[in-house]
C-alpha cells in the first residue's frame, strides 16, 4: 500500500477461505526452505492482478518487494526478499510477525522506489502491488514483475490467500503456503473458541489509528471490510463503525467530535502506535470528549503490539488474532 502508515487514506468459513487459497496451486511444494532453491525446478506461471500472465523458467529465489504484505509473504514462505522498499519501516510497522534480516537492502520508499537501486540486484522477480503500477514498464526492461491485488472490501480474507499462492506458486513455495494458511485457520478456530469460552463476543470493538495534521487530530476507523475486520468478524466479533470507507481499504475517517456517537458505549477500542506519533497516549487523553467516553473511563483502550501489521499476510494475521484473543480473554 503506497501510503504512509498514518496518511490515508461475509466473510467465507474456514473451509471455503481453504478451497478458495487451493484454487491457486498448480505446481506441488517444496520441502526446501530459507532461500535455497526449491526442488520444483520447472517453469511456473500464474495470472497476476493485472489479467496478466507472468511466466518464470525456473521457480524466482532472487527477489524485491516494493510492499511490505508482498514482503512479509515471500519471507514467511522461506523466500527472504534481497530488496524491499523501505526497510526501516518495515521493521517498525511488520516486524514483530516476520522480522527482515540484515542481508536485505533498502531500495528506496514505497511511495517513490528507486529503479536503479532495484536493477542493482538483478532480481529475478519483482513483486509489488497495483499502486505501484507506474513502475512496471522501468522494471520489466530488467525482470519480470507480478502485480498483487493487495486489498480487497470483496473479500480480503480469501484475497489474501490468493495473493500468497500466487507469490508462492512462482516462488515454488505451495508446499509452504499450505502450512500458513492451514496454521492460519487454525489460528481462527483457536481464537473463536476462546473468546467464546469467555463470553465477550458479544461485546462490540472499533480498531483505529490516527495523526495530527495541523492541531487536528485524524483518526482512521477501520470497517468491517477491511483485513483486521474480516478477521475480528471470523472469530466472532463485531465492528461498532458502520460509517463509509474508501472501498478498497475498508477505512473510514473519523475525528474526536465524531467518537461522541461512543460516548456510552461499551466497546473495545484497540490502537496503532507502532512509531510512537499517534494521538493516543497524550494528546487525546488530555481532551474532555474523549476522556469522558464510557470505554476510556473503563479503561477499555489496547495499543496494539507494536510491530503487527494491520495490511499483511498470514503470519501477521496471527500476531492480530492474539491480540484480540488478548483483549477479549483478559
Amino acid at each position: 500500500m503506497r501510503i504512509h502508515p498514518r496518511a490515508l487514506i461475509a466473510l467465507p468459513a474456514v473451509a471455503a477461505l481453504l478451497a478458495a487459497a487451493a484454487c491457486g496451486t498448480t505446481e506441488s511444494g517444496s520441502d526446501s526452505g530459507g532461500d535455497e532453491p526449491s526442488e520444483e525446478s520447472g517453469p511456473v506461471s500464474v495470472t497476476d492482478a493485472t489479467g496478466e500472465t507472468v511466466e518464470l523458467d525456473a521457480p524466482a529465489t532472487n527477489i524485491v518487494a516494493l510492499e511490505w504484505a508482498e514482503a512479509e509473504m515471500a519471507a514467511s514462505l522461506g523466500v527472504m526478499p534481497a530488496g524491499v522498499a523501505d526497510v526501516e519501516g518495515y521493521q517498525t510497522w511488520v516486524g514483530a510477525s516476520v522480522p527482515l534480516d540484515d542481508s536485505v537492502t533498502d531500495v528506496g520508499t514505497r511511495q517513490e522506489p528507486s529503479v536503479d537501486s532495484i536493477a542493482s540486484l538483478s532480481p529475478d522477480l519483482v513483486i509489488m502491488e497495483s499502486d505501484d503500477e507506474a513502475l512496471i514498464d522501468s522494471i520489466s526492461e530488467f525482470a519480470p514483475v507480478l502485480v498483487a491485488e493487495g486489498s480487497s472490501e470483496e473479500d480480503n480474507l480469501t484475497r489474501m490467500g490468493s495473493d500468497l499462492y500466487m507469490i508462492a506458486e512462482l516462488l515454488g513455495k505451495t508446499d509452504e503456503a499450505d502450512e500458513l494458511m492451514e496454521a492460519f485457520n487454525a489460528k481462527i478456530g483457536e481464537v473463536a473458541a476462546a473468546i467464546g469460552e469467555a463470553g465477550t463476543a458479544d461485546i462490540p470493538y472499533l480498531w483505529v489509528d490516527g495523526w495530527e495534521e495541523g492541531g487536528t487530530v485524524a483518526i482512521r476507523m477501520f470497517g468491517p471490510t477491511s483485513l483486521v475486520g474480516n478477521l475480528a468478524t471470523a472469530v466472532g466479533l463485531t465492528n461498532a463503525w458502520d460509517g463509509e470507507t474508501d472501498g478498497q481499504w475498508g477505512l473510514g475517517q473519523n475525528d474526536i467530535e465524531g467518537m461522541s456517537e461512543y460516548a456510552e458505549t461499551d466497546l473495545r477500542l484497540i490502537y496503532n502506535d507502532a512509531d510512537g506519533t499517534g494521538p493516543f497516549t497524550e494528546t487525546l487523553p488530555a481532551n474532555d470528549i474523549w476522556a469522558n467516553l464510557q470505554f476510556v473511563e473503563d479503561g477499555h483502550t489496547y495499543q496494539l503490539t507494536d510491530g503487527a501489521w494491520t495490511f499483511g499476510g498470514p503470519a501477521s494475521s496471527e500476531v492480530l488474532l492474539d491480540f484480540l484473543a488478548e483483549v477479549y480473554t483478559s
